[in-house]
C-alpha cells in the first residue's frame, strides 16, 4: 500500500471530498457564508479563497492519497484568513499559531494513521516558514445525533490523538495547541527505517538507474 502527500492547490482541490470541495464554512464569515450557499454555488468561493491564500501566505492544505485514491486532507491558515475562526467562544487563536481549520480522512481509511501523516505534513510545512505552533477548534460533541451542528468541526478526541493540548477549555468547542517541535518528533519504526533509506540515496539515484562499475583489468609482474 503506498501512500502518498502532497500539497494542496487549484488542481487538486477537485479531489476533496464533494461536500468538502463545496464548503465555504471556515473560508467566510457566517453571514457571507450563508449567502453564498443560497446563491448556490459555493465552491467559487472556495475556489477564490484557496487561490488568494496560495497566492499571499502559500501552501494552505495537504491531501493524503493512498494507492491513487484520495484518501484524506486538512486545511490551515493564518487565522487573519479564516473569518469564521473569531465566531467561536474559545476564540481568538494565539498570535504565534496557524489555525488548523478542518482535518478529514475518508471512512474507509480510518484507523490507518493518516491523520497522523496528515499533521506531520503540517508541521514541517510551518515550521520551515518559522511558524512555532498549531491550533485548533475541536469538536467535543462530534457526531451528536442530537446536535448535527458544527460538522465542519473535527472531533476534539482527533486532536488530542495526535498531540494536541487542551488551551482553552470548553463543553463543545475547545481550542487546543501543538508545538511543533512536539509534532516534528513523531516517528514510526517504518517511518525512520523509510526516511534512512531515501536520505541514504540523492535524487539523482533516484531518479536513474543504477549502472554497475566499470570492471578493472588486473596486472601480474
Amino acid at each position: 500500500m503506498s501512500r502518498r502527500l502532497v500539497s494542496l492547490t487549484l488542481d487538486t482541490l477537485e479531489d476533496l471530498p464533494r461536500p468538502c470541495r463545496q464548503c465555504v464554512y471556515w473560508e467566510l464569515d457566517p453571514v457571507s457564508a450563508d449567502r453564498a450557499c443560497a446563491a448556490g454555488d459555493p465552491g467559487l468561493e472556495k475556489e477564490a479563497w484557496v487561490s488568494q491564500t496560495l497566492l499571499e501566505w502559500g501552501s494552505c492544505g495537504k491531501l493524503i492519497y493512498v494507492d491513487g485514491m484520495p484518501a484524506g486532507f486538512v486545511m490551515y491558515a493564518p487565522p487573519a484568513y479564516v473569518p469564521r475562526s473569531m465566531a467561536f467562544p474559545t476564540s481568538p487563536v494565539s498570535a504565534d499559531a496557524a489555525l488548523l481549520m478542518t482535518a478529514n480522512v475518508v471512512p474507509a481509511f480510518a484507523g490507518g494513521g493518516l491523520g497522523r501523516m496528515l499533521v506531520q505534513g503540517v508541521a514541517r510545512d510551518l515550521t520551515k516558514r518559522g511558524i512555532k505552533a498549531i491550533e485548533a477548534f475541536g469538536d467535543a460533541k462530534f457526531g451528536d445525533a442530537a446536535d448535527p451542528a458544527g460538522t465542519c468541526v473535527a472531533p476534539a478526541d482527533f486532536f488530542l490523538s495526535v498531540g494536541f493540548k487542551t488551551v482553552r477549555p470548553h463543553p463543545r468547542f475547545p481550542r487546543l495547541r501543538l508545538e511543533l517541535r512536539t509534532a516534528l518528533s513523531w516517528k514510526s519504526d517504518v517511518e525512520y527505517a523509510l526516511e534512512k533509506l531515501l536520505g541514504s540515496m540523492s535524487p539523482e539515484a533516484l531518479l536513474r538507474p543504477v549502472r554497475p562499475a566499470p570492471a578493472t583489468r588486473s596486472t601480474t609482474g
